[in-house]
């Protein structure tokens, strides 16, 4: 775990997961949380073609990724189609695209990951996506909510909404494409919906909430690596942070209401 390349990835994964609990924070609010785990399956297909053509699974994806939200984008606003019903129609149809294309020996590191040593220029490059994901929420948050709470004052005031929604697609599938290389397809949204979750139930305000929301994803993501590592050898990094995080949404459970 010493080893330079070891560390970069084990940092990635920590802001990972600290951008996973914000973002996860609005798509909570936008009651969108499922949608993490919906987008995660839209990186299948790319997934697939990558492992059958030998190139790398994580550009694959993310072309795969970008086309499914584009189209859910187009979707929604063509058709006026709630964000939820969109994102299900393209799921149904990437899921079993996915299916078919990834060959039998790649489907468990497709669907669960697996936690790989990081190159510093890779390291270098999740770096800066997750500081894009991180700049985009303060810096839209004002709009986010006033589009949440009243989509007609927020127009009205030069909010362009269609702009705005399409953006956080965008940053929502970035931060699942990130967690792919670590959680798999099957479980990337799990930091994105469970963090969020224990968030929203210890916090009475949007900056404890989004404060709570990071640090809970931050502290799933670092007893996951404890357990993956040290407990549970044999365990990957997914199942064991999913399980975290879900034990700590648990705990959250036992603070009464304010």
């Amino acid at each position: 775990m010493n080893h330079p390349h070891n560390i970069y990835a084990v940092l990635l994964t920590l802001l990972f997961a600290a951008s996973a609990g914000l973002v996860g924070s609005f798509a909570l609010m936008k009651r969108m949380l499922l949608a993490g785990d919906v987008i995660s399956h839209l990186a299948l297909p790319g997934l697939g073609l990558a492992f059958m053509l030998h190139f790398h699974p994580l550009l694959g994806a993310a072309c795969s990724m970008l086309l499914g939200t584009l189209l859910i984008a187009q979707l929604q606003k063509q058709t006026g189609l709630a964000t939820d019903a969109a994102i299900a129609v393209v799921f149904a149809g990437a899921l079993a695209i996915g299916a078919a294309l990834t060959p039998e020996e790649d489907l468990v590191d497709a669907l669960f990951g697996k936690f790989q040593p990081l190159s510093f220029f890779t390291f270098a490059i999740g770096l800066l996506a997750i500081l894009l994901i991180i700049l985009f929420i303060f810096r839209f948050k004002d709009e986010l909510v006033l589009s949440l709470f009243s989509p007609e004052l927020a127009a009205a005031t030069g909010v362009k909404l269609d702009r705005l929604n399409l953006y956080f697609l965008l940053i929502f599938s970035l931060v699942v494409l990130i967690g792919l290389r670590f959680m798999g397809a099957l479980l990337a949204g799990s930091l994105i919906m469970l963090p969020a979750a224990t968030g929203r139930q210890l916090s009475n305000n949007l900056s404890g909430f989004l404060w709570t929301s990071s640090m809970a994803g931050i502290i799933a993501v670092a007893l996951g690596l404890i357990t993956s590592n040290y407990v549970f050898r044999g365990l990957s990094l997914g199942p064991a942070a999913t399980m975290v995080a879900a034990a700590l949404f648990g705990v959250s459970l036992l603070r009464k209401p304010a």
